[in-house]
């Protein structure tokens, strides 16, 4: 299991930006795809960013709605995964969790979930 716990959340102004990172602890990480997933109050938990494990080239994905405004990287060194946001609107409130998938050669998955970090940008 890995263990992903989020830091640099907080209260930024519309146009603002701020930079959210996880760190992750466990075995075979850099094998991991990682990323960030949001969930507003009264929503669903919605993807936001991911990025691929070296044996992927560390491919990114972003939602659309995310796409040009925010950037995910990953340091493999330090088993960490960041997420800057610029451009920040108010509807990007929301908690932000780290998140971790592992897929096995079985086939089997394992997910992991960080604690949240909270997002709240005001207009």
């Amino acid at each position: 299991q890995v263990q992903l716990v989020e830091s640099g959340g907080g209260l930024v102004q519309a146009g603002g930006s701020l930079r959210l990172s996880c760190a992750a602890s466990g075995s075979g990480v850099s094998f991991n795809t990682l990323g960030w997933y949001r969930q507003a109050p009264g929503k669903q938990r919605e993807l936001v960013a991911t990025i691929g494990s070296v044996t992927t080239g560390s491919v990114t994905r972003y939602a659309d709605s995310v796409k040009g405004r925010f950037t995910i990287s990953r340091d493999n060194a330090k088993n960490t995964v960041t997420l800057q946001m610029n451009s920040l609107k108010p509807e990007d409130t929301a908690v932000y969790y780290c998140y971790s998938q592992r897929v096995y050669g079985s086939g089997s998955i394992m997910n992991s979930w960080g604690q949240g970090t909270q997002v709240t940008v005001s207009s």
